[in-house]
């Protein structure tokens, strides 16, 4: 049963920490009833020191609304302000569709593995 028809969320968020970066893997339904687990999970993160990186897992997402493109939009402009690259990696199948309909494909640095993703910042000092 879909989020939309029970009202609850269907979205698991975890986080660590590597080197320079900061990975948040997303799992489930990017929806309107996940944001609030989304954004109470990034509030924790916000209140960290800035690294050069946060990476976005995206390769579980099984559906993404427009509120959820909307979240990440605010996600990248939250990044910017910090000084800090953000990568989604795992971008293929829904998330691929996603952002190519939505013209946000060039808006973001998109990996279509996490490893490439997390290999750019590894990359960079």
């Amino acid at each position: 049963m879909s989020s939309e028809a029970t009202g609850k969320s269907t979205l698991a968020v975890t986080s660590g920490l590597s080197r320079n970066a900061i990975i948040i893997r997303l799992e489930g339904e990017l929806d309107v009833d996940a944001l609030p687990i989304l954004r109470e999970h990034l509030q924790r993160i916000w209140e960290l020191p800035p690294k050069p990186f946060l990476i976005l897992d995206l390769g579980e997402v099984s559906f993404c609304d427009s509120m959820g493109m909307n979240e990440l939009v605010d996600i990248m402009q939250r990044c910017e302000l910090r000084g800090t690259r953000l990568l989604l990696g795992g971008v293929q199948g829904v998330m691929a569709r996603v952002l190519s309909i939505t013209g946000l494909r060039h808006a973001f640095e998109v990996f279509a593995l996490f490893d490439d993703a997390l290999r750019m910042a590894i990359a960079h000092p």
